[in-house]
C-alpha cells in the first residue's frame, strides 16, 4: 500500500495569545492612588490528622487517639492584603498575534498548502469573530482571577490597547458578567473583540493589551497567587509553595492563558445538565485535570486530531462549531505532527 504524500511528521504552531505573568498589588476600592506590592509570608501550622484511616485504626478508639495525637506540622506560603486594604489589583499584558496561516514548522509542502487554504477560507467566512468575542468576554468577566473572583463584592477590569496610534480603553463591570456562558450582549465586548479578531486574521500584525483588574475582596483578606508544582519535596520542606517574581506575589502566565482559552462550549456533554463542566479550556482532548476527565475522545471522534486531519486536507466539517474548535486549538499552539508509519 502506497504511503500518503501529504503527511506532515513535523508540524508545530506558535501560540497566538501570549499573556505575561500577572502581578499582584494591594489597594483600596475607593482610593486607588495608594497601592503596594503584595509579598508572600511563610506560616508554620500544626494541623490535625484528617485523611482516611485504615479499618484497623478507625475501629479502635485507642489507635485512633494515638493517631490524632501525632502532630501534623506544615510550612506553607500565604498571601494577604494589608489590614488597611480591601482590594486586590492584578496587572498583566496580553499580546495577540496574527500569521496563523504559517506553521512555525512543517516538513510537507503539500500538507502545508492544503492547510493554508483551509485557514484562509475560515478567515474569509468567519474572520475569527466568534473566537475573538469569547476571548474578549473572558477578559471582561475576569475569569483569569480564578479563586480570587469568588466572594468579591466588586470586580472591575480595565483593558488598554497600547499599539501606537491605535490606543483605546475599555472598562468592564466583571461581577455583572457570567463565566458560565457567552450569551451576554455588550457593545464594549464587541468593540474589544473586533480588535482581537483583526489581529488574529492578519498576516503579521499584532495587538498589545494591558489588563488591570481590581477585585474588592475585603480588608486583610487572603488572596491566591499561583501555586508552584514542587516535584522533589524533601522532609521538612514547605507543603505549599506559591509563585512570586522577585518576591512579588504573582500568577503564572500559563494559568492566565488557560483562563482566556476557556471558551469550549462545543463539546458534546455541554448541553447535558448532568454532564457539563461549563466552558472548558481548549485542549486537543478536552482535558479537565481537576475533574480527571477528557471531554473529547478519539473514540467519539470529537478530538482535535480527528477534525484537524480532515479539515486541513480540504474536507468540510459537519458543524461550524467544530471549525471554531480546531482554530482555537491552533491559536493555543502546540506540536501536532502525524506519524508517517
Amino acid at each position: 500500500m502506497a504511503k500518503k504524500d501529504d503527511i506532515a511528521s513535523v508540524l508545530a504552531f506558535e501560540k497566538k495569545l501570549v499573556p505575561s505573568d500577572g502581578y499582584m498589588y494591594g489597594t483600596q476600592w475607593n482610593d486607588r492612588s495608594q497601592e503596594s506590592v503584595l509579598h508572600l509570608v511563610e506560616k508554620s501550622v500544626r494541623g490535625t490528622i484528617s485523611n482516611r484511616l485504615k479499618v484497623a485504626v478507625k475501629n479502635d478508639p485507642a489507635k485512633l487517639n494515638a493517631e490524632v495525637e501525632k502532630p501534623n506540622l506544615q510550612r506553607v506560603d500565604a498571601c494577604s492584603l494589608h489590614p488597611d486594604q480591601d482590594t486586590l489589583k492584578l496587572s498583566f499584558t496580553l499580546k495577540v498575534l496574527g500569521g496563523l496561516a504559517e506553521p512555525s514548522a512543517c516538513n510537507n509542502a503539500k500538507f502545508k498548502l492544503g492547510y493554508q487554504q483551509a485557514v484562509r477560507s475560515y478567515i474569509e467566512q468567519h474572520r475569527f469573530t466568534e473566537l475573538a468575542r469569547r476571548y474578549a468576554a473572558n477578559l471582561a468577566n475576569a475569569r483569569f482571577l480564578w479563586r480570587n473572583r469568588v466572594g468579591a463584592e466588586n470586580v472591575e477590569v480595565q483593558v488598554k490597547a497600547l499599539n501606537k496610534g491605535a490606543e483605546q480603553v475599555w472598562i468592564f463591570d466583571a461581577a455583572a458578567l457570567s463565566t458560565r456562558h457567552f450569551e451576554q450582549q455588550s457593545a464594549e465586548i464587541d468593540s474589544l473583540a473586533e480588535r482581537i479578531a483583526a489581529a488574529l486574521s492578519s498576516n503579521d500584525d499584532f495587538l498589545l493589551l494591558e489588563i488591570t483588574c481590581y477585585a474588592q475582596v475585603g480588608k486583610a483578606q487572603e488572596v491566591y497567587p499561583s501555586e508552584e508544582l514542587v516535584l522533589d519535596k524533601g522532609k521538612g520542606e514547605k507543603s505549599k509553595v506559591l509563585y512570586h517574581v522577585q518576591n512579588q506575589a504573582a500568577m503564572h502566565s500559563q494559568k492566565i492563558g488557560n483562563a482566556l482559552r476557556t471558551i469550549d462550549t462545543w463539546y458534546p456533554e455541554f448541553d447535558n445538565p448532568e454532564e457539563t463542566a461549563g466552558p472548558i479550556a481548549v485542549e486537543p482532548y478536552g482535558a479537565v485535570t481537576n475533574l480527571g476527565r477528557a471531554y473529547r475522545t478519539p473514540k467519539a471522534k470529537q478530538d482535535f486530531y480527528t477534525f484537524f486531519d480532515q479539515w486541513a486536507r480540504g474536507v468540510e466539517l459537519d458543524r461550524t462549531e467544530d471549525e471554531h474548535y480546531v482554530m482555537a486549538v491552533l491559536v493555543r499552539g502546540g506540536v501536532f505532527g502525524e506519524s508517517d508509519k
